[in-house]
């Protein structure tokens, strides 16, 4: 078998992990989406098939795991090809964890849907929905184009999300504190906030890996955090 065959065989199974991680993201995006959505419209349908559909990004990574293990082991990828496997494993599972904490959120729906969400709440945890989403979408487009620059603005911007989410947090407890009725509610909704943040981090883990099979090194410095719920509870009142 001639090298160049050999070279066009493995090519093509590198686009074929590309694709299968394109094709995660876009699944994992809509199942954060529809979780979102069924959660301020208490819609337990939605819900349900949002938990429905945890299983294909189960599956996917596996099918990622399978084919990037039997690559390694048939071409004995070096360097840059090594690092774009391993990386695409990684990321595989990033995805997968970004379907769970959309699952767990569509959980939710069911326990809230006596009460309902305040307008206020709804529209924070759309707000942060919204921005975690974006973050992914472009940290998805990022991992097309392999672009160290843009995945360093990314990681850089976490922080974003990390503020509106203790700031929502803050105002569940402000909810929890005016009526003992609410507690139940708020804490499920603060699971909820507390999954949509994450799907940033898990972007910002995205962003990460990218810079690191781009150049081949990490990126330097702290990602910046402005998560500062662990100060609220010893602030009190005044914190609120």
């Amino acid at each position: 078998m001639s090298s160049t065959h050999i070279v066009s065989i493995y090519d093509e199974e590198l686009k074929y992990l590309t694709r299968r991680i394109s094709e995660m993201g876009g699944t994992a995006e809509q199942m954060v989406a529809d979780a979102v959505r069924a959660l301020v419209n208490t819609d337990a349908a939605l819900a349900q098939k949002v938990i429905s559909e945890d299983v294909i990004l189960d599956q996917a990574e596996r099918q990622i795991n399978e084919k990037a293990i039997v690559t390694i082991a048939k071409r004995q990828p070096v360097a840059a090809d090594l690092r774009e496997i391993m990386g695409v494993i990684r990321i595989a599972a990033e995805l997968e964890r970004v379907g769970d904490l959309g699952k767990n959120t569509a959980k939710r729906v069911i326990a809230v849907q006596s009460s309902g969400i305040p307008r206020t709440l709804a529209r924070g945890l759309e707000h942060l929905a919204e921005l975690a989403l974006t973050q992914l979408k472009e940290v998805l487009d990022v991992f097309a184009t392999r672009s160290p620059e843009k995945a360093t603005a990314i990681r850089e911007r976490d922080d974003e999300i990390d503020a509106i989410y203790t700031s929502l947090f803050r105002e569940l407890l402000t909810y929890m504190m005016e009526d003992p009725r609410n507690i139940t509610p708020c804490t499920h909704l603060l699971f909820c906030a507390k999954n949509i943040e994450r799907i940033g981090d898990h972007a910002t883990n995205i962003a990460e890996t990218i810079f690191y099979m781009a150049t081949g090194e990490q990126p330097e410095g702290e990602r910046p955090k402005d998560d500062n719920t662990t100060s609220v509870g010893a602030l009190g009142e005044q914190a609120l």
